[in-house]
């Protein structure tokens, strides 16, 4: 068992699925099969993060570079707001870590809107000035201060 998960891990996936639909638990591989599922977890919390820092940069290049605004920004920011509502309707337990997820997201954020806008860091908001109602809002279009 083990063996075929370090050479092939589709087979063992398999081999391990017919295993427990079979209720054949003694011959599972349990100590992976818990590592793969504890893996799939965090799996989604990284497309929670992934989703926000799409999010986040497109809402950040709308607020600060109004004269680029297109209709690529705003389906982008479109997009993205269904496919995070989509992913928290498939995931609920991950709406009691949406303040971490923010948080981590918008560090990231700072980086691509730097390197995406030429415009420097500091010229961002240190913290993340977006509450996540406002986020996933369709009627939150960030003007520039």
């Amino acid at each position: 068992m083990t063996n075929l998960y370090e050479t092939d891990f589709h087979a063992w996936a398999f081999e391990q699925a017919g295993l427990l639909r079979a209720g054949k638990l003694a011959e599972a591989d349990l100590s992976h099969l818990i590592e793969e599922i504890e893996s799939m977890g965090r799996s989604e919390q990284r497309e929670l993060v992934n989703r926000l820092v799409v999010l986040l940069l497109h809402l950040l290049k709308w607020r600060f570079q109004p004269a680029l605004r297109g209709n690529s920004w705003r389906l982008a920011i479109k997009e993205q707001r269904i496919r995070l509502a989509s992913h928290l309707e498939d995931n609920p337990s991950l709406k009691s870590k949406l303040d971490t997820a923010i948080a981590r997201a918008y560090r990231l954020t700072l980086i691509e809107a730097e390197r995406e806008t030429g415009l420097p860091e500091s010229i961002f908001d240190p913290v993340c000035p977006y509450s996540f109602s406002l986020i996933l809002d369709d009627g939150f279009w960030p003007d520039g201060d």
